[in-house]
């Protein structure tokens, strides 16, 4: 029985910050993983979805600078670089990086075999620390006949070879709006279908609106408030999806983008004495402790399902392994949706914050009409700002974006929810003019406190 200080089981982006800090510190670490090192992120979501949407995104932008021409999108250009950014789904360079840094690499599917037990292939691993990231699976809604016909996930959706002519997306949430409008403007005709009455509907209803404006925009087809309820192959190709209320849409390929849920099956969680939660997620404390010398980091946790929660996480439970004592916390994290204008969200809703008792005070402003550095960036500008403060506390408690380049700008209110940075400091804070970051001072006026 091999013997290690650590158990690292999946090498995604949970996985690899943890490692580097422990490597670091000397430790002896096993990381296993079952595909490839990097995980979802590096090879089927975050890296090659951001990589293809740039192309188009960068068109549409030419498109509205003022003295240029709107240059021509190459998509097999473009295909090939992605292929470049995913390493062409190799990792060959990532395992020997880690073994020449010290830790042992195991290519397999694992089980927990009890306390300080993982088993792979047969083969029985022993340690004082077991951190558990097996991260999540896209969740396939119950479609009569989904079987009978192509149907993708965000996988086969980010490494696209030839563009579909017509797709359906499951699901109106962040993968539905960025896929949805990637299709779209590479030529496909798109249709988003969202159970729920609107998209991206976990976000204030302004939101929502703004990002079907988005979308309508670039041509898209938007059904809120309806399910696919069956699929069947269409007689001359494709396939037809029949709505609950009967609207038929004719499709090439269904795009599922209904949510995740954490991978915990047969991971032997039940050695352990650990119980999933009706999600199927491992439970942990503020330490991402889930058990003595047993944790658990990124989405199979079921804490924000969001890359940067499942690094950060990494680092929490790297930390408290070396004795360090650190608690994870969730308050101001960014939520970014990576569309046309960028759609980026952080702290407490409208709805959140009232059901929680806070005495909100509320400012939208169009950026526009408040500073000038839209119009430099773009003819006919977009982009709204909204804010929430505390009447109170005298802080801000949420904020949303819908702009150019709004996951950078982001997170001045980010840090300013986490810190609970007064509003007076904020007021008298000088932003570099001009940019998009000025907004807040605009906006913060506005308040009514």
């Amino acid at each position: 029985m091999d013997r290690f200080d650590v158990i690292i089981v999946g090498m995604g982006v949970g996985g690899e910050p943890a490692a580097a800090r422990l490597l670091a510190a000397g430790k002896r670490v096993a990381l296993v993983e079952r595909e490839l090192i990097g995980g979802e992120c590096a090879y089927w979501a975050c890296i090659p979805s951001k990589t293809l949407l740039r192309g188009p995104e960068a068109r549409a932008q030419a498109a509205r600078a003022a003295g240029v021409a709107t240059p021509a999108l190459d998509w097999p250009d473009l295909r090939d670089y992605h292929d470049y950014m995913v390493r062409h789904l190799d990792d060959t360079a990532q395992v020997k990086d880690y073994e020449q840094n010290g830790a042992t690499v195991i290519k397999g599917a694992a089980r927990l075999a009890g306390p300080g037990r993982v088993e792979v292939g047969g083969e029985l691993l022993e340690a004082d620390h077991v951190i558990v990231a097996t991260g999540s699976d896209p969740v396939r809604p119950d479609i009569e006949g989904l079987d009978q016909v192509t149907v993708w996930t965000n996988r086969e959706a980010t490494n696209v070879r030839d563009i579909p002519g017509r797709v359906l997306l499951v699901g109106g949430s962040a993968v539905g709006v960025e896929l949805g409008q990637f299709y779209a403007r590479v030529g496909a005709q798109v249709t988003i279908v969202q159970r729920a009455s609107r998209l991206v509907d976990l976000e204030d209803p302004r939101v929502s609106q703004l990002a079907r404006d988005a979308l309508a925009a670039d041509g898209v087809t938007i059904h809120t408030g309806r399910t696919p309820a069956r699929a069947e192959p269409a007689s001359g190709g494709g396939a037809v999806v029949t709505l609950d209320d009967g609207t038929r849409v004719d499709t090439d390929v269904v795009i599922l983008g209904a949510g995740r849920r954490p991978r915990t099956s047969g991971l032997g969680l039940e050695t352990v004495g650990v119980t999933p939660d009706e999600r199927g997620a491992i439970p942990v404390d503020d330490h991402c402790r889930a058990g003595d010398g047993l944790w658990a980091v990124g989405d199979v946790t079921g804490i924000s399902l969001f890359t940067h929660v499942a690094m950060y996480q990494g680092r929490v439970a790297a930390a408290n392994i070396l004795g360090r004592d650190r608690a994870a916390t969730y308050h101001g994290i960014p939520r970014v949706i990576f569309a046309d204008p960028e759609i980026a969200a952080t702290g407490y809703t409208t709805a959140q914050a009232r059901d929680r008792g806070i005495d909100i005070a509320a400012a939208e402003i169009t950026l526009a009409d408040s500073i000038d550095r839209p119009w430099t960036y773009e003819r006919d500008p977009r982009g709204h700002l909204g804010i929430l403060a505390d009447r109170h506390r005298r802080v801000l408690v949420g904020a949303w974006a819908v702009a150019p380049l709004a996951s950078e700008w982001i997170h001045q209110a980010a840090l300013a929810i986490r810190a609970q940075i007064p509003i007076d400091t904020l007021l008298d804070q000088v932003a570099q003019y001009p940019t998009y970051s000025g907004a807040y001072l605009a906006a913060l006026e506005q308040l009514a406190l």
